[in-house]
């Protein structure tokens, strides 16, 4: 598939890690073999990560990670380098470039270990360094025995090889991973309840329902969807009940009604919650809402950067309902996009969109700083089932 037939949140997501000057941003432009990322003498000229999709050939569609020199300095170089270790949240594969001798890799690289991210090792601008091996056999054991790549972006002197390094190193199960796992079968009837209320974009479908639709028809599917108001007509309809039903959560009360006996419920952001996360993560999250109380605080977070609308569901909708539930004291902070607090103590609970529109490393390093602090974290289809009453009935994908 071309770059506009997969989105970038469901690309391998390649980071480029190293000093200034190490050669980055040309390593990109010879593993691809355009002029993706700007180079230039000029020590720091990424100041800012900078993401690039690409097909790679012999790997698939992936994105590049291109981020600022690890060894910048001064109060601006200080939040580039921050920037540039966010950039370790999203990376499913690292390749640590040298230049020279090792010095503050080394520690990047067992922040990269903590974060059991895989990665590659490679010494850039063999064309003008000597003593090669020397240099190659100091590396590794800065890093524990990795091996090292000798590579030249600018003669393309290993870059077949590190194509090949990069094909292997990909775990294993990264292109496995499905949107409704073993929910749906060939040949199913599969129900999409879609509500085009003011969150739908006009004339479109948002990416949740696409991406699942197009999965649902690769698997030998038969789809059909509805509105929320169609729904008895729709069922009425059918021969047969469908095996699988999937709502926008914010439906689950009127859809759970009109639901057949014999038919699977979940929704998009449940089934996003497995795709993007750790489902059971969610579940165990949700578990906290319990033991909310008015002195609580909860946090939204959002991966989308867009505006929030009128009745937005993590910015009103939510809120509400647990205010409901819990009593109107009940504190709620947001975020949205890349923003996210590194100290997450001053929660009770957090709470996470669907986050279609980030990578699933991403999610999961969130899940993780949650746990690291003892702070329980929901999806937005897991919180809206359990304020259903029905979190035990729905399903999910494994």
């Amino acid at each position: 598939m071309g770059i506009q037939a997969t989105p970038q949140a469901s690309r391998l997501h390649i980071g480029l890690f190293g000093r200034r000057n190490a050669g980055k941003s040309s390593l990109i432009n010879a593993l691809t073999g355009q002029a993706t990322s700007l180079v230039s003498p000029v020590a720091g000229t990424t100041t800012d990560p900078v993401a690039k999709s690409f097909e790679l050939h012999g790997v698939g569609p992936v994105v590049f990670l291109d981020t600022p020199g690890l060894d910048d300095a001064g109060p601006l170089g200080q939040l580039r380098v921050a920037a540039t270790r966010q950039a370790m949240e999203k990376t499913d594969l690292a390749i640590l470039v040298f230049s020279g001798p090792p010095g503050e890799e080394a520690a990047w690289f067992r922040q990269l270990q903590a974060r059991k991210i895989p990665v590659l090792a490679v010494l850039n601008q063999c064309d003008r360094l000597e003593e090669i091996p020397a240099l190659t056999a100091s590396i590794a054991r800065a890093l524990d025995g990795l091996s090292v790549l000798p590579v030249s972006a600018v003669t393309g002197a290993g870059i077949p090889q590190l194509r090949q390094a990069i094909a292997q190193a990909v775990p294993d199960d990264f292109w496995d991973l499905t949107i409704t796992g073993s929910l749906a079968r060939p040949g199913d009837v599969v129900l999409l309840v879609m509500p085009q209320d003011l969150q739908a974009p006009k004339g479109r479908l948002i990416l949740p329902q696409v991406q699942t639709i197009r999965e649902l028809l690769d698997k030998k599917c038969s789809v059909m969807s509805c509105t929320a108001d169609c729904l008895p007509a729709t069922l009425a309809a059918l021969q047969a009940p469908p095996r699988l039903i999937i709502t926008d959560s914010q439906a689950f009360p009127a859809v759970w009604k009109v639901k057949p006996p014999e038919s699977l419920l979940t929704s998009f952001s449940i089934l996003f919650a497995g795709y993007k996360g750790d489902i059971h993560a969610f579940l165990e999250g949700a578990r906290a809402i319990a033991g909310l109380t008015e002195d609580s605080r909860v946090l939204v977070a959002e991966a989308c950067a867009h505006a929030p609308l009128t009745e937005d569901i993590g910015r009103e909708k939510i809120p509400r309902q647990l205010r409901k539930l819990v009593g109107q004291g009940l504190s709620f902070d947001f975020v949205r996009g890349k923003d996210f607090p590194a100290d997450l103590s001053p929660y009770d609970l957090v709470i996470h969109c669907g986050a279609c529109m980030f990578n699933r490393r991403h999610v999961l390093s969130r899940i993780a700083q949650a746990a690291e602090q003892g702070v329980p974290i929901s999806n937005y289809g897991v919180v809206l089932a359990y304020l259903a009453g029905i979190l035990d009935k729905v399903c999910y994908a494994e």
